[in-house]
């Protein structure tokens, strides 16, 4: 018989369970009830969401197996520190690693690097899908992309990915229909307990705080999010399976285990990386610090490295010019030759010094697109909103745009700022005011989903040709797509077997090659790497029309603007200092945040 103890013990784990069911119902009955708008102004429908994720999801898959990966655990099985060698990685027969090896210790921050379509997103993905020996007591999260408009509430996708804890609160929902007194239930009740289930809820309330979710913005849907609050939430799932201590707010610089990340922001790297992964010569080489630190040691280790190969080439056309003058002559001097002749071969053998190889540059341009008296575009008295239902993003906008513009646009994520280029194009409606534009103006707009319209079965060069019927000579074709990075078998390949990178050049190239007068660029270093952002920015300082840019790329905005509109409360206000200040302004403001938190 159960002492009382054991039957208030129940009791009280019956009550908790009860309670979890009753917070939950709610939510049932509203996801039951509510049906998603017909129509939403500038959203994707739900269903259309559901596919387009369909599609990548089966495209990662075919890249999948395209994909093969051989590599050797040299680290112990029950380490926390992931020790690869003799790692290779091949992508439809291109090799992308050669007999290279994977070092990540815990509490390391990774940063990895390269220039497009050298593997680097290919590896992380291998990594994810455990195509590498990584041992099964290490949990690994590969997030790629944002999550999905959904029904789901901020804090639904979060306490989802508790997997385990779902489970067992299901079939302790059951079993507690069938038989409330039973032994199994007890013992759900008790792992549940142990999980601390109850504070589910409380745990990943916390680590969106830590995001800057407010209460009310984790009670909000995802489809009323804009894609960077998205990816916020996509990155809360990924510390509830990986960090140390998700109850503590989340910062990537606080990342206690492993973090390996792709990102080609040097602001971005220098805040969070405490190593740098450089893919290079299909070889994975290891620095340690932050970006700054990486440039400085290659800098240095490659200036050796010349003077190094400089003097062996120097000792090797020394001895081989003795060895040809001498080999033949008197006894004492061929003998001399014949020892410098041994010293070469023992330093031959011994292995000589590589060549340095630069990483390779490019240059992109933007054609001339005449000139189109001002104003170009008007924007009087805008006002702006997604629904009936939903607040303003805009309110009474006044602005003129003319092609000597070189605006960016900043301000918190959700703040309007893609908004307010698709207004532009005429993509979206005002809710009141107008927009009038120039008759004859074309604006060229690139957006973070371009690439999603690419002909993937096609090469670049048949998609140029296609979209651009009046260039009829391929060589001519050939050129320009060159100019963008794309040579020799990228430009001959279907455009599916291109990094993400080399789509990304596709699709400037696609975009230059429009004639635009007016550049809207949102986001566009996504996926390109330092190099290529370099050259992206010379040709829009070269180029003759005005330009709009969203970037949280702080260093691209430094290079190309001229003024700094802050997209925030409604409205646009224009910063009178340059783009370093309004970088301080925030981070003195977030400090503030969480000193008053």
């Amino acid at each position: 018989m159960p002492s009382d103890l054991a039957k208030k013990k129940a009791a009280k784990k019956k009550e908790a369970a009860k309670a979890r069911q009753r917070t939950k119902k709610p939510d049932d009955v509203n996801e039951e009830s509510e049906q998603p708008e017909p129509q939403r102004n500038g959203h994707l429908l739900p269903d259309q969401d559901d596919v387009l994720t369909k599609e990548l999801d089966e495209f990662e898959l075919r890249k999948t197996e395209a994909r093969a990966v051989t590599g050797v655990l040299a680290s112990h099985p029950n380490s926390t520190d992931v020790h690869i060698s003799s790692l290779s990685l091949t992508f439809h027969g291109q090799e992308l690693l050669a007999d290279t090896s994977l070092e990540l210790n815990s509490g390391r921050r990774y940063g990895l690097i390269g220039l497009n379509g050298t593997g680097k997103s290919m590896l992380l993905s291998a990594i994810g899908h455990r195509e590498i020996p990584i041992p099964e007591h290490i949990d690994i999260y590969h997030l790629t992309r944002e999550m999905a408009p959904s029904e789901k509430t901020a804090l639904q996708c979060v306490m989802e990915v508790d997997e385990q804890r779902i489970m067992l609160e299901k079939e302790a929902e059951r079993l507690a229909h069938e038989d409330s007194e039973c032994e199994k239930l007890m013992e759900l009740y008790e792992r549940l307990e142990e999980l601390d289930a109850d504070k589910a809820e409380m745990r990943a309330s916390r680590i969106l705080h830590g995001l800057g979710f407010s209460a009310a913005m984790q009670q909000k849907k995802l489809k009323d999010f804009s894609g960077g609050w998205r990816m916020r939430v996509a990155l809360a799932r990924a510390q509830v399976l990986n960090l140390d201590q998700p109850d503590q707010p989340i910062c990537c610089s606080r990342f206690k285990r492993i973090l390996v990340l792709i990102s080609h922001s040097q602001d971005f790297l220098n805040g969070v990386c405490t190593n740098i992964i450089h893919l290079h010569q299909r070889k994975l080489k290891y620095y340690t610090g932050n970006y700054d630190q990486y440039v400085k040691t290659r800098e240095e280790l490659e200036e050796n490295q010349m003077k190094r190969f400089n003097w062996e080439q120097d000792q090797i056309a020394h001895m081989k010019n003795y060895i040809a003058r001498f080999g033949h002559g008197s006894a004492k001097l061929a003998r001399q030759a014949q020892s410098k002749e041994k010293t070469l071969q023992k330093m031959v053998a011994s292995g000589l010094t590589e060549r340095v190889v630069n990483d390779k540059t490019l240059s992109f341009y933007f054609p001339p697109c005449g000139k189109i008296p001002p104003p170009v575009i008007m924007v009087q008295n805008v006002s702006f909103k997604y629904s009936d239902s939903t607040p303003h993003i805009y309110k009474n906008l006044e602005f003129g745009i003319d092609l000597d513009t070189r605006v960016a646009l900043v301000g918190p994520n959700g703040a309007g700022k893609s908004t307010l280029l698709k207004l532009l194009m005429g993509e979206l409606l005002p809710t009141d005011g107008m927009i009038r534009k120039h008759s004859h103006v074309k604006i060229g707009r690139y957006h973070q989903h371009l690439t999603e319209q690419l002909e993937l079965d096609l090469s670049p060069l048949e998609y140029m040709m296609k979209c651009f019927p009046e260039i009829k000579e391929k060589e001519e074709m050939r050129k320009i797509i060159g100019r963008y990075g794309l040579t020799g078998k990228q430009q001959v390949s279907p455009i599916r077997n291109l990094s993400d990178g080399q789509k990304c050049r596709v699709c400037f190239a696609w975009l230059a090659w429009q004639n635009p007068h007016m550049l809207f660029l949102d986001e566009p270093t996504n996926h390109l790497d330092i190099e290529t952002i370099d050259a992206l920015a010379e040709a829009v300082n070269e180029f003759e029309g005005g330009m709009m840019l969203v970037s949280h790329d702080f260093r691209l905005i430094q290079q190309v603007a001229h003024e700094i509109w802050v997209c925030e409360n409604q409205t646009i206000t224009k910063w009178n200092r340059d783009i370093l200040a309004y970088k301080e302004h925030l981070k003195s403001k977030i400090e503030k945040q969480a000193h008053d938190i």
